[in-house]
């Protein structure tokens, strides 16, 4: 069975792919009532899940009813390579949000981010902190550089 953080992630995905231009407005306690679950709950699927390494930016509005508004980010591969090429060192859950924000934009099929999320995981990399999430960011900016130069994109 489906968490509740399950169901309101996909009910917010939902409204997203009905708006034409990828942004929406929510008020939190709103989607706390639609779903029984404390205010908080709604804070966490959004902090965890709607994050810019998953291409998603969202803003809280203060007054008003204190609306939300999340936005899918326009991805373009190009600028996917800058970002990667600038980062420096990358902890195990912003890697993994970053290839999982590529597949869900289509810039990476399932199986290539099946086999980075397996590459970049701290069990793999047994490397003492902070060198480890240096060699995270290198293997990164290896995989992505690569996927996307074999798709003709950089």
């Amino acid at each position: 069975m489906a968490s509740i953080s399950d169901a309101i992630e996909a009910y917010i995905r939902g409204l997203l792919s009905q708006s034409p231009d990828g942004t929406i407005v929510i008020q939190r306690t709103e989607l706390a009532d639609r779903f029984d679950c404390v205010p908080s709950q709604i804070s966490y699927v959004l902090m965890t899940r709607f994050t810019p390494e998953r291409g998603y930016l969202v803003e809280g509005r203060r007054g008003g009813g204190g609306n939300i508004r999340v936005a899918r980010l326009p991805t373009e591969q190009q600028e996917l390579a800058g970002l990667i090429t600038q980062i420096e060192a990358i902890d195990q859950a912003r890697a993994l949000n970053l290839v999982v924000g590529a597949l869900e934009s289509g810039l990476i099929s399932e199986r290539e981010a099946l086999i980075m999320q397996s590459a970049l995981k701290r069990d793999v990399l047994q490397v003492d902190l902070p060198e480890r999430d240096r060699l995270r960011a290198r293997l990164l900016q290896a995989m992505f550089l690569t996927v996307l130069q074999a798709k003709g994109e950089c």
